[in-house]
């Protein structure tokens, strides 16, 4: 089938693309553990023909494979150049992936993710990338698989640049329905803090301690946590501390996040969060330690930048009524928006990511590369 100049898949692509599919989830791929995913990509990058080059970011993110590109030249001199990219780890798995096809949708068999996010991504860029070495687009395409994407973005982080000649550049990585374009995303700032207090015997002297998780839960108390607008959210994830129930702890930590659209408000609630710790530390008498890092930065993109315009028409071509929306979440276009390369997340058809019932319909997977598809092509 052919709209505006664009053949959709082929039956054997389709059918090759589930086959993909499944063998990427179903080899495990947990962030900083990516090295059977980036042996099986380059594996059938190479059998294509095209160079995979292989950086040395691992020595920075401390996974055991490095981001990987590759290059697919358009035709003609002076061709433009899109970016697609694709994360290749996955959050941890709690159960070995084997995949199972259930009215329609693939999931894993067992209780676990089934590793859509984001191999429905990697999996429909092996498509493209098989079909653009055969048959040659007007835009050139450069494909880049990272690392660590579920460890604050680690891997792009890591990334040069500078080796990109892409003008602006695609993600599939928002699990929601096929046709929503992301628009924004928020600024992700993490926040850990250490209280200190004094160890004591909790029955012989208890007066003798000061308790750091007492004065940890006080502040956590007193945060303003959950969805605190439209565009903003914060949460206390994680905390730990002490040793034993009869010791009065000393120690004790708390990770926190704050996120907006609103990159001025997100570090407007840091500052709260940070001022209602140290008021807490000094009300039980407790050292504070804190560490605040920026772990991505929030991006805008108007309707008319030029990837929002190429994604829309080849919607369009695919008789799908564009979506425009933002999201809470981060992904790899947040980098290369910061660096100054348009680039947009698109969503990629699965549901319920980072859970055990993860799963994407088959369907939504082979409309995924026929758009990728069109995309390539509304782009030159």
């Amino acid at each position: 089938m052919t709209v505006s100049g664009v053949e959709h898949a082929s039956a054997e692509e389709r059918r090759r693309l589930r086959q993909d599919f499944v063998r990427l989830c179903e080899t495990e791929s947990p962030s900083r553990s990516e090295r059977g995913v980036a042996d099986a990509i380059t594996a059938e990058l190479n059998a294509l023909g095209l160079e995979v080059e292989e950086d040395r970011s691992a020595a920075q993110t401390g996974a055991d494979a490095g981001n990987l590109l590759a290059r697919i030249p358009g035709r003609g001199d002076g061709a433009r150049t899109i970016l697609l990219c694709a994360h290749m780890d996955t959050v941890p798995l709690a159960a070995p992936v084997e995949v199972v096809l259930e009215g329609g949708f693939l999931r894993n068999r067992h209780e676990a993710i089934l590793g859509a996010d984001n191999k429905v991504a990697v999996a429909t860029m092996l498509a493209v990338a098989r079909r653009l070495a055969r048959e040659r687009a007007r835009a050139s395409v450069e494909l880049l698989f990272t690392t660590c994407e579920e460890r604050a973005l680690a891997g792009a982080k890591a990334f040069d640049r500078s080796r990109l000649r892409a003008d602006h550049g695609f993600v599939f990585d928002h699990a929601s329905p096929v046709g929503e374009l992301i628009l924004a995303a928020p600024t992700y700032y993490g926040i850990a803090a250490r209280f200190r207090g004094q160890a004591a015997h909790a029955g012989l002297s208890p007066e003798a301690g000061r308790s750091a998780v007492v004065a940890a839960a006080s502040a956590i108390a007193r945060l303003r946590l959950g969805r605190l607008d439209d565009e903003t959210t914060a949460n206390a994830g994680r905390i730990e501390g002490g040793v034993a129930a009869n010791v009065v702890p000393e120690h004790c930590r708390v990770e926190l996040e704050a996120r907006s659209l609103d990159r001025e408000r997100a570090g407007a609630l840091v500052t709260e969060i940070l001022d209602v710790l140290t008021d807490a530390a000094g009300a039980g008498e407790c050292d504070l330690e804190t560490e605040v890092e920026e772990s991505f930065r929030g991006y805008r993109l108007t309707r008319t930048a030029e990837p929002v315009e190429a994604a829309a028409a080849a919607l369009a071509d695919l008789r799908i009524e564009p979506t425009y929306r933002s999201t809470a979440s981060g992904s790899d276009a947040a980098v290369f928006n910061a660096a100054g390369l348009p680039c947009l997340n698109v969503a990629d058809g699965s549901e319920d990511n980072h859970r055990p019932d993860e799963r994407v319909s088959v369907e939504a997977l082979e409309t995924v590369l026929d758009l990728a598809l069109g995309i390539v092509a509304r782009s030159a």
